[in-house]
């Protein structure tokens, strides 16, 4: 049995997709065996979703709060109990399991990286009485999974890219290295590499590299966020924990009075609103920010297939990241703007595709 699944390349007008082999998913199934559970867990939501036989795309989806369940085994009970409640036919004891973590998964135990929760892989399939593997990921891993199956009401094209001569910029496409960004509730990193046996995702932690400023201003910003944090990494600023200390910065810089206590959400919503000036210098600085550090990531695996932007906080952004200095700063890199022009930049819209990448990897599983 091949490590990964034979893979056939289909195309369509916007993007390259590569699908296993039926052969291949038939044999690959007797390792997993049906029902799939699936979960993406993130600092503040858990994803479930349910894959009953082969065919299924993962449904039964709901969304669960990290903060209402003691641990990740309640939520994830609660899910199977939900399934119940659903109509499900037949069999609701799952037979095989693959979580997406935002953390960098341990061989034994997992520990969440923005949550309490945590779990043994051992204790985890005893008590969920699995048959079959259960498989842990980082969810950007899941995520980069999902990418070349993506479908059209699932992503789209940044609306801020063009080329230097003003046409727009190829699709992004699969038989060369691309990459995945997200800002949630942290920072999200990982790339997605062609081999002769399928795709390999290559997770990583990212979104705690160091943030580099472009120009004495977002020094400035740096130097406010480093009297509160000896290190700042680019979660600290780029994701969801991060924005109100990027927004705690912009006010000292500024000499302005910063709101006490304002969250990720209370900064988006006023920016969008346009009825806080320090909430909307905060997202534009975010953006830019956010392109300096995609265009860093797409030259760090050559991601010449294109780079995705994940996680929740863009896809909520609307016609203020449209506006955005994103683009720009993605490919002001010097001697490599020229490399970066070329590679296309898109957004993730839906929420959900990391359950779609831990499908993949239990089809994948050998």
């Amino acid at each position: 049995m091949l490590p990964y699944p034979l893979l056939l390349r289909i195309r369509h007008p916007a993007i390259t997709v590569l699908m296993p082999e039926a052969s291949t998913v038939l044999e690959t199934h007797r390792v997993a065996p049906y029902p799939w559970l699936l979960a993406d867990v993130g600092g503040s939501n858990a994803r479930f979703g349910w894959v009953p036989h082969a065919g299924c795309v993962p449904q039964h989806v709901r969304t669960l709060a990290v903060a209402e369940y003691p641990e990740f085994i309640d939520a994830a009970r609660a899910y199977l109990d939900s399934l119940a409640h659903a109509g499900l036919p037949g069999e609701r004891q799952p037979g095989s399991a693959a979580f997406a973590v935002a953390t960098a998964p341990g061989e034994e135990r997992v520990e969440l990286t923005n949550s309490g929760w945590g779990f043994s892989r051992r204790r985890m399939r005893q008590q969920l009485g699995l048959r079959g593997p259960l498989l842990v990921l980082n969810d950007f891993e899941a995520l980069a999974l999902s990418l070349p199956s993506l479908r059209a009401n699932q992503w789209q094209s940044t609306p801020t890219q063009a080329s230097g001569d003003g046409s727009a910029l190829a699709a992004p496409r699969f038989d060369v290295p691309v990459a995945v960004v997200g800002p949630g509730t942290g920072l999200g990193v990982a790339g997605l590499l062609p081999t002769r046996a399928g795709w390999l995702a290559v997770p990583g932690e990212g979104g705690h590299a160091t943030l580099a400023p472009a120009d004495d201003f977002e020094s400035a910003l740096l130097a406010a966020a480093r009297r509160e944090f000896p290190h700042v990494s680019a979660e600290r600023f780029l994701s969801g924990i991060g924005l109100p200390v990027l927004y705690r910065s912009l006010a000292e810089v500024r000499g302005e009075r910063a709101l006490p206590e304002v969250d990720a959400k209370w900064i988006v919503e006023r920016a969008l609103a346009q009825d806080d000036a320090l909430a909307s210098a905060c997202i534009e600085s975010f953006c830019a920010m956010l392109g300096g550090f995609a265009g860093s990531v797409a030259l760090t695996f050559a991601a010449r297939g294109g780079v995705f932007i994940g996680g929740g906080i863009v896809p909520r952004l609307g016609p203020v990241f449209e506006r955005s200095a994103f683009r720009e700063r993605f490919e002001a890199k010097g001697r490599f703007s020229g490399f970066l022009r070329a590679v296309p930049t898109a957004l993730v819209t839906d929420t959900l595709v990391a359950l779609d990448g831990a499908a993949q990897a239990l089809l994948q599983h050998a």
